[in-house]
């Protein structure tokens, strides 16, 4: 039997544009995890509070993404990582990204801080291309 389709309230992330870079909010991680999945989307998830420089912000996100090492190199690994070969990988379904508590430091002021979103806002346009969602959420701490 199949089931019913889904009311708009119950869409998750339905009020919230399918290519996009933005303040977590009112958003709580778990949800955002629950509705990546209900929506069969890939969730990557990386909490920065520990990080002091660029280096560490890099480190953190390659391990926690479960990416290849020298994604931690710079951010144009980074940008290359969360694109082409994913891309080329196969099919992909979509994204929901966070990046929770991105830290203001002095060795990461906040022009590294947009530096870090302009990355991940190139993705979502990268993305949007391809006609696939990218939603990136982030706070800081």
């Amino acid at each position: 039997m199949q089931s019913p389709l889904q009311k708009d309230q119950e869409i998750p992330l339905r009020n919230v544009r399918a290519n996009i870079v933005q303040s977590i909010r009112a958003f709580r991680v778990p949800d955002l995890q629950e509705a990546a999945k209900t929506l069969g989307h890939h969730f990557l998830y990386a909490n920065l509070a520990h990080a002091q420089t660029k280096q560490d912000i890099l480190d953190l996100i390659a391990s926690q993404f479960t990416f290849p090492a020298h994604v931690g190199k710079n951010f144009d690994a980074l940008y290359d990582s969360m694109t082409d070969p994913l891309h080329k990988s196969g099919p992909q379904p979509g994204f929901v990204v966070v990046l929770e508590q991105i830290p203001a430091t002095p060795k990461f002021d906040k022009e590294a801080r947009e530096q870090l979103l302009d990355i991940f806002r190139d993705a979502a346009e990268y993305w949007a291309d391809r006609k696939i969602p990218f939603r990136c959420f982030y706070s800081f701490l």
